[in-house]
Parts: structure tokens; C-alpha cells; sequence
């Protein structure tokens, strides 16, 4: 049997530069999805551990010199950034164990990918252009020089999800440490202990102020929400369900604070009639059945020519019949488990309406049977939905697991109207013979990130976020480093 208790110290609270259990001592268990079985526990933050961060990073943001001191920011997270490599296999290993991602997703874009891209924020951090000068303007008769400071928000609440916990928590907390704010990181309670492991490699391998970054892990949402209305935090960066994103804006109204939002998704795989169908198709299924289809830009709607419907089908249930549900810790998996017992209901509530609705599976279509060790895990069988047009709610709403649903269109424009009518906007692609012609109906499709013709859009310097009910703002590259600034414009006399 794989051995699957990892081997990384217990999780522990980071507050105010210190190490600890949660105030009275209450704690959760973390379970390994693939198994069901307890591996840690994590500390069952309180309401006043939430606090007491809040107010170390206030602390830390008014009164130390982290905000000013660049060099100080850049010296801590190179420090920070050299802990992660020396400590990546126990990382990794807890990545497979906690999230249920599979191995070989874990050394790209679940562990490695992000490590690599915290060293790319440092050095935008380290070269960026702090002051402009507008040279001299004349207002009202008075000549005066203008310059535009770019600062540091303030503290910054980062709320994590569980489906890419490396990515998204470095994701947030590179960006907003290098531009100078204070940090309160709040990870989802399936994946707490790699939150925690980042506070004590801060802890223990970098010269970083006391205050300027906290981890808390309460599970209770009551609690964590303290976050989202205290008038000393001054951002929220939320990576999470559009539901969730509602609540923390309305949550935030009161004070003002900034949000930045990164929601859900019902992205679009368009093939155009002039396609090879079967590479398409083919790459497509195989998405959809990584990490279990928990991302939220994983193109779960696979929009195909009427008249090659049923061969896309099979193309498609082909592919992920092949890949199967596997253990994660196995090298060749593609598709794990989800990450917990709620989830993997709630996907199994989706293939009940899906069939309710009229739907076919053409394969999968119900929760996977495992045996041994596995045998307690949460585990869904790769699917493909047939049958049903785009107003389906399964072709309308975020299921977030190893499913795809294929529909027919009628041509470049109803392609682009099928993909459009949707309350989301986060990602796509399209495909075609004919590089322009795939290129005209990507401009057409109202989403942040579109890949055409087989591109990959996801890059550390590349700004990833979505249009309508996809989010507020971007993460990633200039513009998510951006997300974490403030501009000031002076006047002097000249």
C-alpha cells in the first residue's frame, strides 16, 4: 500500500510571527481524498485568532518599515522563495496527499508552475516602476510638476480555494507581499495544511517582520468572514465560487475595500467544421478529466458541427473511458478523486439531472468503484454528457468534476451565441483549420483567457481573470501585481 500520512511538521497557525494551535485549542481533521482517511489536523481558527491577524497586519503595515523598504520585500521573498525549492518534495508529496492532485499535475501547474512564477513577481517587483514623472503642467496659470507614486493597498485578506492551493496562495500572496502590503491568508478547510506549511517556511527561513503575514484556518465560514467586513482590512482577493464572490462583495460594501474576485466557470471548446475533430476532441476530453475537472477554466462544454455530433461523442467517451478515476499518487493518473464526500455528491446530484433532463452518458455517468485503501475516497467516473442543448443546467452551471458536456452548432455564429449565453465569461478556445478564421470567432467570445488553435494562454507574466459573472479584476502578470497598488499623484511648484 502507497504510504499516504505525509511527512511535513503539523499545521499550525502563523499570527502576529508566531507558531500555534488555535485559540482554546480546537482542531479538524484533513483528510486525503483519495482515501477518505484522517492524515492531520488543523487548527480550528477562532474568532479571535482572526482578529488578532487582522490587527498584526495592521500593525505591521503602519508602524514597520515593510511598505517602504523595498529591498527589505525583495530579500524576504527570494529568502521565501529558495525555502519552497529546498522543500519541494515534502510539498509535493503533501499536494498529492491534501488536494487529491495527481503527481504528475504536481509538478506543473498544482507545485513547480507556481514556485517558478513567485521568482518572475519578485523580479517585476524588483524592477518595476515605482515613480513617473508627468513633467511639468500648467493649470489655472500655475506650472507645476507632477509625479505618480504607486504604493502599497494596505492589509489584504486572501481567501483561498481548495483545487489549486499552491497556485492560488502563492498567486496572491507573491504579488501583494512584493508590493508592499500586509497579509491575513485564509485557505479553504479541505486544504489547510499547505497554507500553514507557508507560514512556517516564513517562519523559520526568512527575515519577514512580525505581522507582515498571517495564516489562519478556521472552519467555520462565520468566522472567516470577519475578514471580508473589518474596516482594517483594506482589499479581499477571493478565489472561489460566483455565490461566495456575492456574499464577500456585499460584505465589503460598507467599508469600501477593494475586492478582486476570481470565480466560476462554463467555458467553451469550440470546433469549427474544418477541424481535425479527433485531436480536438480528444485534447479536450483529456482536460476535462484532469485533477478530477476541478478548475474553473476547464472548457466543460464541447461545442461541435451538428453534422459530427455523434462522432465527437464517441471520440470524447472514448478518451475519458480510457483515463478512468485513479490514484493520484500513481505517476500515469490523469483523473484522481474529488476532494471530498460533499463534492463528489454534489457532482453526482449534476449526472442525476443531467439524466433527469434528458441527457445521455456515453460514459461514466456515476460514482467510481475503487478497492483497497481507495475504496473510502471520493471518487466520480470521467463522463460525457450527450443529448442535450446549452439552456441544460449542466451546460449552464459551474459542476466543477471530471464531466463534459457536448452540443451541437450550426455554424460559426450560433458557435459563438452558444458560448456567449452563459452567465460566465472565464476562459475558452476555438479551432480551426484556418488560423484567421479561428482567430475572428475567438474575438467574439466574451471571456478573459481563449486559446486558438491548441495556444496555451497560462503564464506567470499573463493577466488571468474573467468577464461577467467570471470575476472582478486579474490575477497573474503586471496587471495582477497591479490589483495590489495604489496611485498617487503629488503636484510641486516648478
Amino acid at each position: 500500500m502507497t504510504e499516504r500520512v505525509p511527512t511535513n511538521p503539523p499545521a499550525q497557525q502563523y499570527v502576529d510571527g508566531k507558531l500555534g494551535a488555535a485559540g482554546g485549542g480546537a482542531s479538524y481533521p484533513i483528510l486525503n481524498p483519495a482515501t477518505g482517511q484522517e492524515i492531520g489536523r488543523a487548527p480550528g481558527g477562532t474568532a479571535a485568532d482572526v482578529d488578532a491577524a487582522i490587527g498584526a497586519a495592521r500593525r505591521a503595515f503602519d508602524t514597520s518599515g515593510w511598505a517602504t523598504d523595498r529591498a527589505l520585500r525583495i530579500r524576504v521573498l527570494r529568502q521565501f522563495h529558495q525555502a519552497l525549492l529546498d522543500n519541494a518534495d515534502a510539498l509535493r508529496a503533501l499536494t498529492t496527499a491534501e488536494a487529491g492532485a495527481p503527481a504528475f499535475f504536481v509538478a506543473g501547474p498544482q507545485f513547480d508552475t507556481p514556485v517558478e512564477s513567485l521568482k518572475w513577481t519578485i523580479d517585476l517587483a524588483e524592477g518595476y516602476e515605482w515613480e513617473t514623472d508627468l513633467g511639468v503642467g500648467v493649470t489655472m496659470g500655475i506650472r507645476s510638476r507632477r509625479t505618480v507614486y504607486r504604493e502599497p493597498v494596505g492589509v489584504v485578506a486572501a481567501i483561498t480555494p481548495w483545487n489549486f492551493p499552491n497556485q492560488i496562495n502563492l498567486a496572491k500572496i507573491g504579488p501583494a507581499l512584493a508590493a508592499g502590503n500586509t497579509v491575513v491568508l485564509k485557505p479553504a478547510p479541505d486544504t489547510p495544511w499547505l497554507a500553514c506549511e507557508l507560514g512556517r517556511l516564513f517562519a523559520e527561513c526568512t527575515d519577514i517582520p512580525a505581522g507582515v503575514f498571517n495564516v489562519v484556518t478556521p472552519r467555520d465560514n462565520a468566522v472567516a468572514a470577519q475578514l471580508t467586513s473589518d474596516p482594517r482590512v483594506d482589499l479581499v482577493s477571493f478565489t472561489g465560487s460566483t455565490a461566495t464572490g456575492r456574499a464577500i462583495a456585499a460584505a465589503a460594501a460598507p467599508t469600501l475595500k477593494r475586492v478582486f474576485l476570481e470565480l466560476g466557470g462554463k467555458s467553451a471548446a469550440i470546433v469549427l467544421d474544418d477541424a481535425n475533430l479527433k485531436a480536438v476532441v480528444g485534447t479536450t476530453a483529456f482536460a476535462a478529466s484532469v485533477h478530477a475537472g476541478q478548475g474553473c477554466a476547464i472548457t466543460t462544454r464541447l461545442v461541435v458541427p451538428r453534422e459530427r455530433y455523434d462522432e465527437a461523442v464517441e471520440i470524447a467517451a472514448s478518451t475519458m473511458a480510457s483515463l478512468g478515476a485513479k490514484d493520484p499518487a500513481d505517476p500515469g493518473t490523469i483523473c484522481g478523486p474529488v476532494i471530498s464526500a460533499a463534492q463528489r455528491d454534489r457532482v453526482k446530484s449534476y449526472l442525476d439531472l443531467a439524466a433527469q433532463e434528458g441527457g445521455r452518458f456515453a460514459t461514466g455517468g456515476g460514482i467510481a468503484e475503487q478497492d483497497g485503501d481507495l475504496a473510502g475516497g471520493f471518487w466520480i467516473q470521467p463522463t460525457v454528457v450527450a443529448g442535450l442543448d446549452n439552456t441544460a443546467r449542466v451546460a449552464q452551471e459551474e459542476i466543477f468534476g471530471p464531466v463534459l458536456t457536448v452540443i451541437a452548432h450550426d455554424g460559426d455564429d450560433d458557435a459563438v451565441r452558444i458560448a456567449n449565453e452563459s452567465p460566465y465569461g472565464l476562459s475558452g478556445s476555438v479551432d480551426s483549420g484556418d488560423l484567421e478564421r479561428a482567430k475572428a470567432v475567438a474575438a467574439r467570445i466574451r471571456t478573459g483567457t481563449i486559446g486558438v488553435n491548441g495556444g496555451l494562454w497560462f503564464g506567470a507574466d499573463a493577466p488571468f481573470g474573467g468577464y461577467k459573472q467570471s470575476g472582478i479584476g486579474r490575477e497573474m502578470g503586471v496587471a495582477g501585481f497591479e490589483e495590489y497598488l495604489e496611485t498617487k499623484t503629488t503636484a510641486e511648484p516648478a
